[in-house]
This record gives structure tokens, C-alpha cells and sequence, in this order.
């Protein structure tokens, strides 16, 4: 049984478009979200089952992945398929009727939130009369339209090419060419991809060749921040979870940072000091999204290789959202994927954002002794609960943060005689100042907390002034 909704229903603020006035606004579309009676497959390793999504948040999700392109959701369904067709996916009498809905509404283009194979996909487009598009498709154009980096260009065109490698058709283009080009939407009028699979074989090659180049300038440029040494902090999370906002307060930085799935694709790193002085270098990657193709992983390695050299990994999660526990699961494996143990507490940070919109229940719960002293998050350690929009949260997360990567606080008591005054004002900007006494002799007696590694540069400047 399906359950569909018109435009109305699931594009709030949005005008209705009439025949005839497509061309002036965003693509029409029809979005089909299949839901499949039988379970998904267990962990491979675990054998533990995999936490499944509501309908209606794979729903919103599916209508959010469209918006995210601009396209116009003008009719879309939730259909419950029990016996998948090889030939559709769904059954005949589902296709008939999405056939006569795309042409009511005038739809230009279909996207159905599942894998499709080349076979179903020609199918459908032949049945349906109109573009389809299916999820994996949807996140490559989605991601095409995001990189702004020659690098992010690149991955996404090879992801492109090795996508489209079982798709070389003639079927939907009326001057002989094969389906896409550097996205789907365009039509023909946008570059022709060869249709000859050696020449696409070809590009394929010479694109690999290209991003080697570009993994060997990021090996050089992560060996030079080694040599300082900053340790590399990386922020991963489910796409929308509010990594570019926490990002943004923890660096005072611009990122782009919307209510939209993807908003942000090419990665920014910047230096950040912390309060007592530490300084890191903070990574705000790509966002995950449960069943990432793999065609992404792959050819976003070089941008994922941030993640894995990194010291240290912030988990972020959108504690709102009712998913949570399904979308934490799909990061934990594709980090899994890339050699990140996301149980391992010493090396991954999970923390919880968006406590701002949660009712005063659901925060208090979360806000629990027991809930802090980690009852919720096993192995992982205690999970840190922030609001990267307020603020809430923040000072303890930078706290544990500079924790793990310079040690816990210890007390330090040191004497500055007066031609070593040039390091009072570094103790000022790297610990806290417990008591300051000036002795006769023009000396100084600092008391501080300071982290160890602080402690250490502490000791070695001052030995260094001795000696000179």
C-alpha cells in the first residue's frame, strides 16, 4: 500500500507551478520512496542486525535530497513493495499508476530513494516517459553540484564515470548520446561522455592519474603540519548533523552552513587555539549518508584520508532527530570502512548536538548524571552534549578536546627571574593563572595550571633561557 502526498503536503512554501511555466522554476519531480517487507541483512562481521529507518524519515529524507538540487517535489508516496520485480522494482499495476501521475503533474523527472539496476532504470524510464533517477544517482548529482575545489570536481566526475560504466544507453536522448555527462539533469545539451567503454575506460584512467596527484600534494602538505606538529582534529557525522556550524564556533570561521542535506562538500581545515593554549588543526569533512555509494567512498578517499590520519574524531550526532541511532550506525561503518574504530574512546569523541531543540523531557534525560557518566554510549566513552548553534557545551567540549590531545591540567608553580620576562605573557596565553607574587629581587613566582605537553614547553623554554 502506498502512501502519496501532492505538492501541497511536502513543499511547504513553495508556489504551485502550472503547465506550461516549468521552464521558469525548478525541475518537476516525483519522488518514490520504496519500503521493503524484508529485513536487512546483518553486519557481515557482526551478524547484529541493521537499525531501520521509519518510513517517514526515509520520506523526508528522500524530499530533502531532492530540495538540496532544486528540484520540485510535486507529487511523492511511500510504496510498501513486498516482491521486487528485476525487471521495475516495483510492480506493474505501481508503474501504470506513477505513469499517469507524472503525466498529470507534468513531471520531468523521477526519483526513486533505492538502488536500481541499469536494466530497471531503462525500464522504468520507457514505462514512466520521464528522466529516472535513482539514490545513488540523486547523491552523485547532489554532490556535483556541491564541489567548488578542482579536487571535489575531479572525485566527482571519476564517481560519475564508474557509475555510469553499466549505463552506456542510447534510450533517453534524442541526439544519440549517452545518458549524464558531468551530472544527470542537463540532458544532451551538456559534455558528451564517449559512448565507446574503452574511451570511458580511458577518462577513467587519466582521472585516477589526476587524483594520485592530488593525494600526493595532501601526503605532503599533512607531512609538513606533522613536522610543527598540530595534531589534526576531524569533525564526521551524518550529513545535516550540524558539523559546519560546530565548525564554525569552534573556529570563529564562515563555512557555509545550512538547513540542507550536503551543504557543504569540499573540506576546510583551519588552525584553532585552545583555551589553555593548545593549538589543533580542526577538519570539517564531507557528511555520511546511509547507503553512500560506493563509487563515493572510493573516489573520496583522497578528502577521507583527513579522517584517517587524523589524532582525533569528533562523532557529531543530531540528538533531535528521531533517526539518530540509525544514522550513528551508518557512520560507525562507513568509519569502520576507512580503519576508524568508533568505539575506540581514546581516539573518537562522540557528542551529541542540537540539545537546543529538544523539549524539556526528552533534555533532561539526556542531561542526566547517569547518561553523563557515559550508561548511553558503552566503550565509546561519555558523550558530550552541545548546542553548536547556542553555544551550550561548547567550553566542555573544547576542555576534553585539548584533554586528549595535551594532557589533563596539572599545577605548576615556576619562578621567572627578570631576563626570562619574556615568557610571562606565553604563561598568560597558555594556562590559567592561579597567583602572581613579585619578589625583591625582581623575580617573579607564577602558580598555574597548565596541560603536560604546556608543562613541558614550559620547562624547555626555561632551560633554554638558562643556558642562552
Amino acid at each position: 500500500m502506498a502512501r502519496e502526498k501532492d505538492a501541497d503536503a511536502t513543499v511547504r512554501g513553495k508556489p504551485t507551478h502550472h503547465p506550461g511555466t516549468e521552464a521558469d522554476g525548478p525541475t518537476r519531480a516525483v519522488v518514490i520512496v520504496p519500503v521493503l517487507t524484508r529485513q536487512p541483512r546483518g553486519d557481515d562481521e557482526t551478524n547484529r542486525p541493521r537499525l531501520t529507518r521509519s518510513a517517514d524519515a526515509r520520506h523526508d529524507e528522500a524530499v530533502g535530497l531532492a530540495r538540496a538540487i532544486n528540484l520540485d517535489p510535486v507529487h511523492t508516496a511511500v510504496v510498501t513493495v513486498n516482491d521486487p520485480r528485476p525487471a521495475t522494482l516495483l510492480g506493474s499495476g505501481k508503474v501504470e499508476e506513477f505513469a499517469e501521475i507524472v503525466k498529470e503533474r507534468h513531471a520531468e523527472l523521477v526519483i526513486v530513494d533505492h538502488p536500481l539496476t541499469p536494466v530497471q532504470q531503462r525500464n522504468l524510464e520507457k514505462e514512466l516517459n520521464a528522466k529516472v533517477l535513482d539514490r545513488t544517482g540523486l547523491i552523485l548529482e547532489i554532490f556535483g553540484e556541491r564541489a567548488r575545489t578542482k579536487e571535489g570536481t575531479l572525485q566527482v566526475e571519476l564517481a560519475h564515470l564508474n557509475y555510469q560504466k553499466g549505463r552506456l544507453v542510447r534510450s533517453w536522448t534524442h541526439l544519440e548520446r549517452q545518458r549524464g555527462g558531468a551530472g544527470f539533469l542537463g540532458g544532451p545539451g551538456e559534455t558528451q561522455i564517449e559512448s565507446d567503454r574503452r574511451q570511458l575506460q580511458e577518462k577513467i584512467i587519466k582521472l585516477k592519474h589526476e587524483l594520485e596527484t592530488v593525494r600526493r600534494t595532501r601526503d605532503l602538505h599533512r607531512a609538513k603540519r606533522k613536522k610543527v606538529p598540530f595534531p589534526v582534529v576531524a569533525i564526521v557525522g551524518y550529513t545535516n548533523a550540524g558539523k559546519s556550524t560546530l565548525f564554525n564556533r569552534l573556529t570563529g570561521a564562515d563555512v557555509l552552513a545550512q538547513d540542507m542535506l550536503f551543504a557543504t562538500l569540499d573540506p576546510t581545515l583551519r588552525r584553532v587555539r585552545l583555551p589553555h593554549g593548545t593549538p589543533i588543526i580542526l577538519s570539517d569533512t564531507v557528511g555520511f549518508i546511509s547507503d553512500l555509494p560506493t563509487h563515493l567512498i572510493a573516489a573520496f578517499r583522497a578528502t577521507l584520508e583527513e579522517v584517517v590520519e587524523a589524532d582525533l574524531v569528533i562523532h557529531l550526532r543530531d540528538i533531535s532527530d528521531p533517526d539518530t541511532a540509525a544514522q550513528a550506525e551508518d557512520v560507525e561503518r562507513i568509519l569502520a570502512d576507512l580503519g576508524v574504530d568508533a568505539g575506540d574512546a581514546k581516539r573518537v569523541i562522540e557528542v551529541w548536538n542540537k540539545i537546543d531543540q529538544l523539549d524539556e523531557g526528552n533534555r533532561s534525560r539526556l542531561l542526566a548524571p547517569d547518561m553523563a557518566k557515559g550508561g548511553a554510549a558503552g566503550s565509546k566513552g561519555p558523550p558530550i552534549a552541545v548546542s553548536a548553534v547556542t553555544g551550550e557545551g561548547i567550553d566542555a567540549l573544547k576542555a576534553i578536546i585539548e584533554t586528549r590531545m595535551a594532557g589533563e591540567l596539572e599545577d605548576l608553580t615556576v619562578t621567572i627571574e627578570p631576563a626570562q620576562f619574556g615568557l610571562v605573557d606565553w604563561l598568560y596565553r597558555n594556562g590559567d593563572i592561579v597567583s602572581r607574587t613579585d619578589n625583591e629581587d625582581g623575580s617573579a613566582t607564577i602558580s598555574l595550571k597548565a596541560t603536560h605537553s604546556a608543562r613541558e614547553e614550559i620547562e624547555s623554554r626555561l632551560r633554554r633561557k638558562n643556558n642562552g
